[in-house]
């Protein structure tokens, strides 16, 4: 039961009928004040989900006060009722969404990749396209989902049928690109949590050449060793630690044979996936708390870093690599699309976290605020990290004789594991450092994790509620259980390379395309016009002429252009001194189309199974859903006592 205070305009004598203003629906079964005469008939009371929201039960008082005011003036009806569907849960508190948002958009791609792509492509002069794809693509994207999962209050499936029935194929692909990535994302917090355990020592076991897994080519170094020199042949302990002990991956060939699987990393993944199911099993409330700790621990951690990082000796050559700017780089295609591609991973629309969140809000939740806040927080997050990870960078260089960038070759996990892994090595307090620092990386990962889970729990149990609804904890159970399974294939000894190939063709070119599908569903087919008038209707007020050309034109453009130069210029995938052959480039390109292929598919099957003409279908097909068509509304609500 709920109380909702509804003030109401009295015309009529105490029996008489009465009225309130129109927002919405409320059926009322039998209204009756105490100490008056009851009225017999049934009234209507018009009363929707925005315009009424919980009260505290010292609310009754006002309307007992009310009893003896006279006709014509406003009164107060306390009423009981019980809604036809089970209420939606919502965040216990604004904080909980926020930084839940944050430490979704906040993962592990901002702590490598985007300080190895700024450096790669011009330095400081990254910033400029970087910021302008920020402006005229990934915020406008962010704002749209977020606007779009607040109003209509549905996962990533069935809020299809409120914007345009036929692109429903589009929330099935998320689902499963979702899949997708737990199969591998999950792996690299695997290798961090292995990280971990083997830094509870007082000499960490990256940092000698005596163990059993080096060759000959290893070369032992310390900050005080200035009697060894290092050549090109050489590798040091900490490359061979990640590639021989956690990986393995000499032990594989390549992809067409991957070998058995690492019962030590099987174990850690194991460790990983009960942590998360014991995180959102319940839903935004359990989750929302865990947040608190796995999203600002990282930050801790960085500043940490940062101010660790900027005390070492060498530690301004790394920060002037970093930021030195070389304009030229700005007249190549290569800029601008990793910029674009950067700003939109990084903020991660499409993947349906963000209509999955923010349908948790309250109603009038300014979610245009939470877009500008969490995004510009992801930004200034990767542009941070850049600082942590190049003062560490500048302190190889100088103490190796050499030049940064020969240094920051390696890019990905290799970044973390092989060159920041060596350097906390040869600090002061190495234990300490290593413990925090992948401490932080399994965080990072478990924030992206719980969140891309929720996603497809949210838009399963909207999609399914009767036969979900009630079975959460099972169906997370289940869905844990799938990703684990999925993800054995990156455990063996040539798990690497199937997490590589998975992060490049099941992920990137599907969701970009997805996205762009929806964007057209919303801006082309629902109407920009539509879409402000709802926005209007949750804040108060409209979004600007900027934002409606982003959404119709300036984001279709940017996402085209994504698509259109990964088509023409296809990657060249290599890890480490493996190769990918041509039959894992056509692999790569099925397993993408595994997903997008719903689409299509889902197209195809509305049109055949509605009934009428085949303009009618069509007509059917674009046309939202009025509400309650399927259904008892939503909003609806029956009054089973009033006082």
């Amino acid at each position: 039961f709920l109380t909702l205070r509804l003030n109401y305009f009295l015309q009529f004598s105490s029996c008489g009928p009465w009225r309130s203003q129109e927002n919405g629906r409320l059926v009322a079964d039998s209204v009756a004040e105490k100490g008056q005469k009851s009225c017999s008939g049934p009234g209507q009371v018009s009363n929707g989900y925005p315009s009424t929201s919980p009260q505290s039960p010292r609310d009754g008082a006002g309307a007992g006060a009310d009893r003896g005011s006279t006709p014509g003036a406003f009164r107060t009806l306390v009423v009981q009722q019980t809604s036809l569907d089970p209420p939606r849960e919502t965040w216990s508190k604004k904080m909980d969404f926020l930084l839940s948002v944050i430490g979704y958009a906040v993962d592990l791609g901002n702590v490598w990749r985007f300080p190895y792509i700024c450096y790669q492509n011009g330095g400081g002069a990254f910033l400029l396209p970087y910021l302008l794809m920020a402006v005229f693509g990934g915020v406008p994207l962010f704002y749209m989902e977020l606007a779009l999962g607040q109003f209509h209050r549905s996962g990533c499936i069935s809020i299809w049928k409120h914007i345009c029935p036929i692109f429903k194929g589009i929330g099935f692909a998320i689902c499963i690109i979702a899949l997708y990535i737990a199969f591998y994302y999950n792996t690299i917090m695997a290798w961090a949590l292995y990280y971990l355990l083997s830094s509870f020592r007082a000499t960490l076991p990256w940092t000698t050449c005596t163990n059993q897994w080096n060759t000959p080519n290893c070369t032992h170094y310390l900050s005080t060793d200035l009697n060894v020199s290092w050549t090109n042949y050489s590798i040091s302990p900490a490359e061979e630690f990640y590639i021989r002990q956690v990986l393995q991956v000499h032990l594989s060939p390549g992809l067409h044979q991957l070998g058995w699987v690492s019962w030590q990393l099987a174990l850690c993944l194991l460790f990983i996936f009960i942590v998360v199911y014991f995180s959102i099993w319940k839903g935004v409330k359990t989750s929302g708390k865990v947040v608190w700790v796995t999203a600002t621990f990282p930050y801790l951690v960085l500043l940490i870093l940062l101010i660790r990082g900027a005390t070492l000796p060498g530690a301004w050559r790394g920060v002037v690599f970093y930021l030195k700017p070389d304009w030229s780089k700005l007249l190549t295609t290569t800029v601008w699309l990793d910029a674009a591609a950067q700003i939109f991973f990084s903020l991660g629309p499409g993947f349906g976290v963000l209509l999955a969140f923010a349908s948790y809000n309250p109603f009038h939740n300014n979610c245009y605020k939470d877009a500008l806040v969490t995004s510009s927080v992801n930004c200034l997050t990767s542009f941070l990290s850049g600082f942590v990870i190049f003062t560490v960078l500048g302190y190889m260089a100088e103490m190796r004789q050499q030049r940064v960038e020969t240094v920051a070759k390696d890019a990905g996990p290799s970044l973390l594991f092989i060159i920041y892994a060596e350097a906390i090595a040869n600090m002061p307090a190495a234990t300490f450092f290593a413990i925090i620092f992948f401490l932080m990386i399994i965080m990072l990962g478990l924030d992206s994790t719980f969140a891309g889970l929720e996603g497809v729990i949210t838009a399963m149990l909207d999609e399914f509620p009767h036969l979900l609804a009630r079975r959460r904890e099972w169906f997370v159970l289940g869905l844990v259980c799938v990703c684990y399974l999925g993800a054995l294939s990156t455990l063996t000894y040539g798990g690497a390379f199937v997490v590589k190939l998975f992060e490049e063709y099941a992920t990137g070119p599907a969701v970009i395309t997805v996205v762009f599908l929806e964007v057209i569903a919303v801006s082309w087919f629902y109407g920009t016009t539509r879409f402000c008038n709802d926005v209007q209707l949750m804040l108060g007020f409209a979004p600007g002429v900027f934002w409606r050309v982003c959404w119709v034109a300036i984001c279709p453009c940017f996402l085209l252009f994504i698509i259109g130069s990964f088509l023409a210029f296809p990657p060249e995938v290599r890890l480490f001194d493996y190769l990918y052959p041509f039959w894992t480039t056509v692999l790569g390109y099925c397993i993408g189309v595994s997903s997008f292929i719903c689409v299509p598919s889902y197209m195809v099957y509305l049109l055949v199974t509605t009934k009428g003409t085949f303009k009618q279908r069509l007509l059917k097909s674009i046309t939202p859903e009025a509400p309650g068509s399927s259904g008892p509304q939503r909003d609806t609500i029956v009054i089973t006592n009033a006082v």
